[in-house]
């Protein structure tokens, strides 16, 4: 079956995150996607470990499926015509260079779009292609801080912290990939490329959703909630006898569904409670409450409970925990290949099912120059 992008060549500048991960989502739609790293060094997450496994980084492993490696030194007179001649076949480039890096080189985009007039050209950078913080070099753990997401993240009294996951390069990743759909179908009607310029800092932001509007709404400052929700309430996690679950009251049929679970039928008549917004005033009250009932039972037996009652709740699971689930496992989110050296491995599955163009592996990811020869 043919691929949702099989037509598209894309030139991968782009190396650690953002940029890897957008183009392995292009790669995963059936694009073809040329990775150019440096020679005798390539992607810096090729180093980003432990583990390894036959010298190759989990890494890199985890965001570079479904691409072609090749090696290409931008300031040797002869590769830099390999690239050009790339690009001019190309339908996207992407990079993740220091504004104004490559343009310096004769591969910005005014340059490029004048041998490739439909290249779609997506530059992702920390702060942008324009602004006074354009030139400082973008990190997710800086974008985490600087957009506000740290100030949210954390326990109530404790101090700030980082998600888990570099969420900030994730967006912008993700936002990248969007862009360029956007202007793939844009390139289809009228023949033309576009500049797609794309920031960590603005991703990340981004992601704030209700929190920025709560702000620039009220005025007010976001505070940190913990695992709590700063307009819904009970929606957040509680200890259990032997563990912890989540759950989520979106409205207030669901918590007056949850009282009569917990036995509390006149926490929905009483005042501070009844409604979604005087629970949310008066969580101090109510959390510890529900708290203490939560704490008498153990973590299968009140997800039993909960969902028989049609409350959304869930386990807090670890990653090992997720990727052994039998859901996970019966949507085949897990996906194996034949690598070169390392032979089978495992790598996590696309989210994005299309039921006529569906995503699939075709491709292991890469050694460094791996396809030099097929490819230039």
């Amino acid at each position: 079956m043919q691929a949702a992008l099989s037509d598209v060549v894309v030139v991968d500048l782009s190396r650690v995150f953002a940029g890897p991960y957008c183009t392995m989502m292009l790669g995963d739609l059936g694009a073809t996607v040329i990775k150019v790293e440096q020679p005798g060094k390539g992607d810096d997450t090729r180093q980003f470990g432990p583990p390894y496994v036959a010298g190759e980084a989990a890494y890199y492993l985890g965001l570079n499926r479904n691409k072609y490696s090749v090696t290409l030194d931008f300031k040797n007179p002869a590769d830099l015509q390999r690239l050009l001649e790339l690009v001019k076949k190309a339908t996207v480039l992407v990079e993740n260079f220091r504004p104004g890096t490559l343009a310096k080189l004769g591969l910005g985009y005014d340059a490029l779009r004048e041998i490739n007039p439909g290249l779609i050209y997506c530059s992702i950078s920390g702060y942008g292609q324009s602004g006074p913080y354009a030139m400082r070099p973008g990190y997710d753990f800086v974008a985490q801080a600087e957009s506000g997401i740290m100030s949210v993240t954390g326990e109530v009294d404790g101090e700030p912290q980082r998600v888990g996951t570099p969420i900030a390069d994730n967006a912008a990743g993700m936002f990248a990939c969007m862009s360029i759909l956007a202007a793939l179908y844009v390139r289809q009607q009228t023949g033309k490329g576009q500049h797609i310029d794309i920031s960590l800092l603005e991703a990340a932001v981004s992601l704030l959703g209700n929190v920025s509007a709560n702000h620039l709404i009220s005025g007010e400052e976001a505070p940190r909630y913990g695992n709590g929700h700063p307009n819904i309430v009970p929606y957040q996690a509680f200890r259990t006898q032997n563990g912890y679950i989540v759950v989520s009251c979106g409205n207030d049929r669901l918590y007056q569904t949850l009282c009569t679970l917990l036995g509390r039928e006149d926490l929905t008549n009483d005042p501070r409670f009844a409604t979604n917004p005087q629970r949310v005033r008066n969580r101090a009250a109510l959390i510890p409450i529900l708290q203490e009932l939560f704490a008498r039972r153990e973590t299968d037996e009140w997800l039993e409970q909960l969902r028989a009652a049609g409350i959304p709740c869930g386990p807090i699971n670890t990653v090992g925990q997720i990727y052994n689930d039998p859901h996970i496992q019966e949507r085949g989110f897990v996906w194996e290949c034949e690598h070169p050296t390392a032979g089978s491995i495992k790598l996590s599955g696309s989210p994005m099912r299309l039921s006529e163009t569906p995503t699939h592996l075709y491709k292991a990811p890469p050694l460094l120059g791996e396809d030099n020869e097929k490819i230039l």
